[in-house]
């Protein structure tokens, strides 16, 4: 099983380098390395700056824990464990990043997209149900699919997708992302749970609600409790 673990990671891996290098969505790098460091001079660019190459070691390439599951002991029942810029400073202007699920029997990774990455994710235990929701001008098209063991499925950018554990025992899956910082919008969260908080009356037209459930689903997302990622 750890044998298939490797391979099955490693070739998330590989495919999620190939597509960033053939048609990246994050700026291409003009060095071998842009290795992110802090700065606090108050100045922002389009990624972070990079460190004097001189002081750069193996250790800015590295993270560890991706064997440790995740608690799942959440309202949604499932969790990511992000593996990106901030996790590993040499990702920076590589537009490359990873990410572990875990599902505990019945949970999601709710509704959501990522606003600079195509996704792949690859399964490696449980039964998933996955799928993505095209743009209005395609006319909503839901693209779904049950994935097994082994199985790979792409989600591209921009798209509302999400995972649900289907099975009776815990799921595993590892996903690449096209971006150093791909993002996550979590549609509930962000439309329930704003801040400041949208008008009810606003999102009970666009929901076709009663204006008291939705004063309902603001409460219970407006306080931030156990958010996802």
């Amino acid at each position: 099983m750890e044998g298939l673990l490797r391979f099955l990671v490693a070739k998330v891996i590989l495919l999620a380098l190939a597509s960033s290098f053939v048609s990246c969505y994050d700026p291409s790098p003009l060095q071998d390395f842009c290795v992110a460091v802090d700065d606090v001079n108050g100045v922002f660019v389009n990624g972070k700056f990079c460190k004097d190459p001189k002081y750069v070691k193996a250790e800015d390439f590295f993270t560890s824990g991706l064997n440790i599951a995740g608690n799942t002991m959440n309202r949604v029942g499932s969790n990511v464990t992000n593996v990106n810029v901030d996790k590993i400073p040499g990702l920076n202007t590589l537009g490359v990043s990873l990410v572990r699920i875990d599902f505990a029997p019945g949970g999601q990774n709710p509704p959501h997209t990522h606003p600079r990455a195509t996704e792949i994710l690859v399964l490696v235990e449980g039964t998933l149900l996955v799928g993505f929701v095209t743009s209005n001008q395609d006319n909503n098209r839901l693209f779904s699919k049950v994935l097994y063991p082994g199985d790979v499925f792409v989600f591209p950018i921009g798209m509302i997708h999400f995972q649900v554990n289907i099975g009776r025992m815990n799921a595993v899956a590892f996903a690449g992302l096209g971006s150093q910082n791909p993002g996550t919008i979590t549609i509930a969260d962000a439309v329930f749970g704003s801040t400041p908080l949208i008008m009810p009356e606003i999102l009970a037209k666009a929901f076709q609600l009663d204006v008291n459930v939705v004063r309902f689903l603001e409460g219970r997302f407006s306080s931030k409790y156990d958010h996802h990622y």
